[in-house]
Order: C-alpha cells, then sequence, then structure tokens
C-alpha cells in the first residue's frame, strides 16, 4: 500500500510517522519552498504528549519545551499579581502527562520531521498537488513537478485553505468574523523576565492589552494582542510602549508575526473515497485553548491504523469519529474566544475539556465507567519478567493490545497483556477473567 500525504505540517508528518512504522509506502509533499519558522500552535495538549509517546518522540519534545509559565499582569504601568491558565497538577498512575507543554510549532514539526527521517522518509518541499481522479481503486495525483503518481489514498493535510478540499467540493461550513482582529508574532525582548509570562493593560479595560509568553530555546516571546496594527518591529514597540509603559522592554529579532482573524469552520465531510482530509483542512479554529494543532495530530494518529487496516467498515469510522470531536472542539475554542470578546477574565482559564483526555467515540448510551470508544489510561503492571513497567510502555507501538485481567488460558492474541495488578484492575474496573482490546491509537475496542 502507498499513500500520499499532502501538507507537512504536523497533521501531516504524524501521520507520515503513523504509516511509516507500519511499512507502508508514504510521500509527505508541500508546496512551501522552506520550512515555517514561528511558534503559532505552541501549546501541547496532555492527550497529545501520550499520542507523542508512542510516537517515541515524547523525551524530545519535553527536553525542548517547558511548562505553561506564570503570567505576571501589570495594569496601568502597576503590577498587580501573578495567575496561570491552569495550576500544574501532579501524575497519577491513570494519567502520566496531566499539564500541558509549551514548544513553538516550528520545533514540533522539526522533531517530528527527524523521526519520519528515521524510516527513511523526508519532506518534498516545493511539490504542490495540482490535480487528482479517483477510481475504486487508487488515485491519480498530479504534481506541481509534473509527476503523475497513482497511490491507493491521499490525504489533504494541507490547511485551512486546503486544495484537496476544494477540489473535492467539500463546503467549509463556518464563520469568519471581520470584526476581530489579533496581531501575532515572535520577538525578543531586553527588560523582560524570561521565566515568565506578561499581560499588560490599563486598569480600565484589564482584558485589552498585550500577552508575551516566554518561548522555550531562546530569548523570545510570543507576542498577541487584538488589535488591527503594524506588524512590523517598530508596531509591535509601539504597542508595548503604550501598554506597558516607554522602557518597559525593547524589543529586538522579530522572527515572524502576522495579522490573525477568527475563522471558525469545519468541513462537511472528512472523506470522499479513497481521499481524507485531516487537520486545518477538515477544522480551523481560534487560538483560544490551544486545540487546533493537538486536534490535527488526533486526526493523524486516529486515521493512520485504519488506512493500514484497509477495510471498508473501519475506515468508514474516521469520519464519524473525528468529526464529531471536532465540532466538539471547536465548540470549547469559541466559547473562549467569546469570553475574551466580552472581557472575561476566565477566559484566561484552561479547564479539563482542553486537556484532550476527555475525548471519547463510546455509545452515549453506555452506562459504564469505561466503555468502547473511551480512553485507554495508563496504569502500574508487572510484566512477564516480574518487572515493574507502565502499561503505556507495553501497548507503545503501531499494533492493537489484548489485556487480559487474571488469565488462566494461554494467549491467543499476538499482542496480549496479562494484568494481575490490583491498581490495574480498579482502573479498568475489570474482574478477573476479563478482556478488553485496546485499539492502536490507545482507545478502547
Amino acid at each position: 500500500m502507498n499513500v500520499l500525504i499532502a501538507g507537512a505540517g504536523p497533521t501531516g508528518l504524524t501521520l507520515g510517522i503513523e504509516l511509516a512504522r507500519r511499512g507502508l509506502a508514504v510521500r509527505v509533499i508541500d508546496k512551501a519552498t522552506e520550512y515555517f519558522e514561528g511558534s503559532r500552535g505552541d501549546g501541547l495538549q496532555p492527550r497529545t504528549l501520550e499520542v507523542f509517546e508512542d510516537l517515541g518522540v515524547l523525551d524530545e519534545i519535553l527536553r525542548q519545551g517547558q511548562p505553561m509559565p506564570p503570567i505576571k499582569i501589570h495594569l496601568s504601568g502597576k503590577f498587580v499579581g501573578e495567575r496561570r491558565m491552569a495550576e500544574p497538577v501532579e501524575p497519577t498512575p491513570d494519567v502520566p502527562y496531566p499539564n500541558g507543554c509549551m514548544l513553538g510549532q516550528s520545533r514540533t514539526e522539526q522533531i517530528l520531521r527527524d523521526k519520519l527521517a528515521e524510516y527513511g522518509v523526508t519532506v518534498e518541499l516545493g511539490t504542490a498537488i495540482t490535480g487528482f481522479t479517483q477510481t475504486a481503486d487508487a488515485v491519480i495525483a498530479e504534481l506541481s513537478t509534473g509527476e503523475s503518481l497513482r497511490v491507493d489514498y491521499l490525504v489533504g493535510a494541507d490547511g485551512g485553505r486546503s486544495f484537496v478540499r476544494k477540489h473535492l467540493g467539500i463546503a467549509f461550513e463556518g464563520t469568519t468574523d471581520e470584526s476581530i482582529r489579533m496581531l501575532l508574532g515572535d520577538v525578543a525582548a531586553d527588560g523582560l523576565d524570561h521565566e515568565y509570562g506578561y499581560w499588560f493593560a490599563s486598569e480600565d479595560s484589564p482584558m485589552e492589552g498585550i500577552v508575551m509568553t516566554p518561548l522555550s530555546g531562546g530569548d523570545q516571546f510570543q507576542f498577541g494582542a487584538p488589535i488591527d496594527g503594524d506588524t512590523s518591529l517598530e508596531g509591535l514597540q509601539a504597542l508595548v510602549d503604550k501598554y506597558a509603559g516607554p522602557g518597559t522592554a525593547k524589543l529586538r529579532d522579530l522572527a515572524w508575526s502576522t495579522m490573525w482573524r477568527p475563522n471558525v469552520r469545519l468541513a462537511a465531510r472528512f472523506r470522499d473515497g479513497r481521499v481524507f482530509i485531516a487537520g486545518d483542512a477538515a477544522h480551523v479554529h481560534p487560538p483560544t485553548g490551544g486545540q487546533g494543532l493537538n486536534t490535527g495530530v488526533q486526526d493523524a494518529y486516529n486515521l493512520a491504523w485504519k488506512l493500514a487496516d484497509g477495510r471498508e467498515e473501519v475506515l468508514a469510522t474516521y469520519e464519524t469519529e473525528r468529526q464529531s470531536n471536532a465540532k466538539r472542539v471547536l465548540g470549547i475554542s469559541e466559547d473562549l474566544m467569546q469570553k475574551h470578546v466580552d472581557g472575561d477574565e476566565s477566559a484566561l482559564d484552561r479547564g479539563e475539556n482542553t486537556r484532550q483526555l476527555d475525548i471519547s467515540y463510546r455509545d452515549p448510551a453506555d452506562p459504564r465507567p469505561l466503555a468502547p470508544g473511551d480512553r485507554a489510561p495508563d496504569a502500574p503492571v508487572t510484566d512477564a519478567k516480574g518487572n515493574k513497567i507502565r502499561l503505556f510502555e507495553l501497548l507503545r507501538g503501531p499494533h492493537e493490545t489484548l489485556l487480559r485481567f487474571s488469565p488462566t488460558t494461554p494467549a491467543t492474541h499476538p499482542h496480549t497483556v496479562d494484568i494481575t495488578s490490583p491498581e490495574a484492575f480498579a482502573i479498568y474496573h475489570a474482574q478477573p477473567g476479563d478482556e478488553i482490546l485496546v485499539r492502536p491509537d490507545g482507545y478502547l475496542a
């Protein structure tokens, strides 16, 4: 089987890794001529960290990233206190990574490209998809290089302006709010402590100002201001002088900046025959809540094993599961954005629903505390050699896993984990003799 992936952002790269480690032939192309350099989607949620553990990139993500920093709040030039978007939470046996990680998107992409290269796959820059047709058993794709190729599947992970989605004629339903603008950029700032984030505003309008969040691996901050303004270094400096006061910080080394507007959209379909869409090609989010990049990564994680399986009844579940999840997540992001617009201070808070650990594909009528479609929690277990180990370590890999609780018969599934740990019994609400199948993407079958 061979798969063509259009788009080399986090979604396309995750999908490429997942397919390549299954031994499938995969090509990842991108119309850009150089890699993006900037923070953009810099919040990695706990569920995405679990995905990255399975992919084998988590250690590097955590090494380069940092926890969400406390934010120093200054109103009309006076320091009035600190707050966090979310208080740090201690890990538990079932949730090993309860806190998000901050890492600029370009650095996340580099880590994923390096992992993809370990499977012999490199991103083909300057290569756009310019057309495609499909038959019952293949997709014929035309590339900007003049190449025509035949593949089993095509996946459009090519962003909000997706060529693949448009070529399929899939409606991109939602709204673009022209009344809201946000200036975003990455810039260094002399005079500010890089261990903290900063909120500068006036006492009269405390929710209307600028936020500066430190980026790991250097001295830059991600700059954000709900203003339609000048994206140059001089323009950002003028905003700092206005809201923080002249002399508070001297900006330099502007690496990237843009003017953003709320564009909240969901594709009417995530699939057409042998062509699929994922990530921003299927749903675009406000930055509030840090949901967009994470949802795209998990689209890819969901889709990859289904493409490798190839059965229609399995492939059909991709749209069912991921479209409903994207709709839910868009609602969370929109609610937080509206709070920002309304000047509600709780807009800075991050609740349980932003961590994405509660994503489930279960039957809503199923009353059990843990049911098919739920995330498989981590748990402490003892392996066949008597070693204490985490269940996630035994689940790692592109295969499904059968969990057997106090088994008395020989294992027949090729990937079986026999469990006797009382704590694992409690976490899984299991009884002796129970068998629970875990899908390759870490959800109960």
